[in-house]
């Protein structure tokens, strides 16, 4: 998800939220979970992607369960909410972390129930390797069971397209941009027959996608912290800059007010859309219903995003929180979850499942997103996050936003991010 800093506000919310929530510092055995009536559980999520739908089908199959959901803001909000609930040992029952932002809770596995006791040890295997690997802490414990992988593509509209004069068919267009530069020189066409913007903004669909495409991103895979020196994030970096230099953004960061009006206008023809962005499409212009496309990102591969379920060692309910786990994040329930919402499995039983690879989506013109999100996992080779991965990312963002704004100068913006990262991490 699109990372944002916390303000005082969201962190007085994130206060309240601490205290209110189901919770308590007694908790039992990782093995013998303490209390509870296994009927009700409180759950924290980030906003974005439509955790309801997921928790409305759960309630459904299991009607005497009341699932107490809590959209507590971005992602890193309500990483950033977890840790001050952990702080004042009142938490709740179950909670989403994105993938950056997991590291770090990793490094203190007490904090959490280790779901191996839990049943996690017999199901693991049903996950991508690289995917569990990641709330797996030294000592063995798994803090948290995947939800999703984050498989890269670009939604475009075909009618503003063809309005254009260019190619409407999917795989016509996939071939517009087999590199980012060649996404850029699309967009200046776009742009000059047009006179509109051709992508939302450049931080989130360029930056934030191609640093995401190769082996080495904020660290190496020995967790040293290589981001100044990467040149996957450098290029990547660049790329956003001459995006912007090009004339080719509406400037409109995601899921800002701006943007949702934007979309809904057809301010611009592209987006950047990993699976889980679609639900977020649907709902933020859902009259724009059969006007949007899916092509190959540049590049052809890619993951943002992942998420996983984690269930904090004070919880009250954790046997009620790891039903919900099991059920909604077995290969089954995460295929399910795809096919109504999106969200690309990481369980690859399921990947040439005739209902995922046949699955094809109304809203984007039949697009075959099964097809299409899985091929963009293939031959990945996943790169190591750290405990500093979201801090870093959004100083670059942050820099790179400024920038697209007119509030920063592009020569002085890595330098800027640097240093802006250096103060926030110390290295």
């Amino acid at each position: 998800m699109k990372i944002r800093n916390v303000t005082p506000v969201v962190l007085a919310a994130a206060l309240a939220l601490s205290t209110a929530a189901c919770g308590g510092g007694g908790g039992g055995t990782p093995s013998q979970p303490s209390g509870g009536d296994s009927k009700s559980f409180e759950f924290w999520s980030f906003s974005g992607i439509d955790q309801k739908a997921s928790v409305d089908e759960y309630q459904k199959v299991n009607p005497g369960v009341q699932v107490k959901l809590t959209e507590v803001g971005s992602s890193t909000e309500t990483a950033q909410a977890l840790t001050t609930a952990l702080a004042g040992g009142k938490v709740p029952d179950l909670v989403l972390i994105q993938g950056d932002d997991l590291p770090k809770f990793v490094q203190q596995p007490q904090n959490f129930y280790d779901l191996r006791q839990l049943g996690a040890d017999k199901i693991k295997g049903d996950y991508l390797d690289w995917v569990i690997s990641q709330p797996t802490a030294k000592d063995g414990s798994i803090i948290g069971i995947p939800t999703d992988v984050g498989g890269m593509a670009v939604a475009y509209r075909t009618d503003l397209f063809k309005e254009a004069g260019l190619p409407t068919d999917r795989e016509e267009v996939s071939k517009l941009w087999p590199t980012w530069d060649a996404f850029i020189e699309t967009g200046k066409k776009y742009v000059a027959k047009t006179g509109k913007a051709f992508v939302d903004n450049a931080s989130t669909s360029v930056f934030y996608q191609a640093v995401n495409q190769g082996p080495q991103k904020y660290y190496d895979p020995s967790g040293n912290v290589v981001y100044s020196t990467s040149p996957q994030v450098k290029t990547a970096f660049d790329l956003a800059l001459k995006a912007m230099q090009a004339g080719i953004t509406a400037k409109q960061s995601s899921f800002t007010d701006g943007w949702s009006a934007g979309m809904s206008k057809g301010q611009f023809a592209v987006i950047s859309a990993p699976s889980w962005m679609l639900g977020s499409i649907r709902r933020t212009a859902p009259d724009t219903k059969g006007k949007w496309d899916i092509a190959t990102i540049p590049g052809g591969a890619g993951n943002w995003g992942g998420s996983y379920l984690a269930i904090p060692k004070g919880a009250k309910n954790a046997k009620a929180a790891w039903d919900y786990i099991s059920k909604m994040q077995s290969p089954q329930g995460q295929l399910a979850h795809f096919l109504n919402a999106g969200s690309l499995p990481t369980t690859p039983s399921v990947y040439k499942d005739p209902k995922l690879t046949g699955k094809k989506d109304e809203f984007f013109s039949g697009a075959p997103i099964g097809k299409i999100y899985t091929d963009s996992l293939l031959g990945l080779k996943p790169f190591y996050i750290g405990p500093d991965s979201s801090a870093i990312g959004q100083e670059l963002q942050n820099a790179l936003n400024n920038v697209e704004l007119g509030k920063g100068d592009a020569a002085k913006a890595w330098d800027t991010a640097l240093a802006n990262i250096k103060t926030a991490i110390g290295k």
